[in-house]
């Protein structure tokens, strides 16, 4: 069940998306990008942000999760790798939202086994005090206290993904 009013508005998203392309680009400016997103959760952030972005994109996904309803399995599965060529390229890999980072460094350590020019993350969400393995992150949105959240791409078994915004979220006992 949804509790309370959005915990993230929809202008609050759309504003940070704007904030975090305009970093994004000024730091990429002249040189070509492939932005990789982590789906399920990310897909409406990942489609925000390539959107405003004023460089050179490429886009790949990867397709991963270690999430069981509202826990963490602490393993993480890629169902789905990218098809792109990442040797000598910029990579830009954009997810929802950074929790234990168990699945973010499994996928950053993957990447970077293949050899990539560089290597930056952006997440939207950072739910710092739950984190077990320390990853660097680049850009962040937003940092949220440990409450599970759903909307604007995230989810609880696979519901609330088309929320606009983003709300607080606790399972009806």
């Amino acid at each position: 069940m949804i509790t309370g009013k959005p915990f993230l508005t929809t202008e609050q998203l759309r504003d940070k998306v704007v904030e975090l392309a305009e970093t994004i680009s000024r730091d990429y400016a002249g040189r070509e990008v492939l932005a990789i997103g982590i789906l399920k959760g990310a897909f409406v952030f990942f489609a925000d942000i390539i959107r405003a972005l004023k460089i050179t994109v490429t886009v790949d996904f990867i397709v991963a999760s270690s999430y069981i309803k509202t826990s963490s399995t602490g393993e993480t599965k890629i169902y789905y790798d990218a098809r792109e060529n990442i040797a000598g390229r910029d990579v830009l890999l954009i997810d929802d939202i950074i929790d234990t980072g168990i699945s973010l460094n499994h996928i950053r350590e993957k990447i970077l086994s293949m050899g990539p020019a560089s290597l930056k993350v952006c997440v939207l969400l950072d739910k710092k005090e739950r984190r077990i393995v320390d990853v660097p992150v680049d850009y962040i949105g937003f940092q949220i206290p440990n409450n599970f959240v759903v909307g604007y791409g995230l989810d609880y078994e696979n519901k609330y993904r088309n929320l606009p915004y983003i709300a607080t979220f606790k399972k009806e006992t």
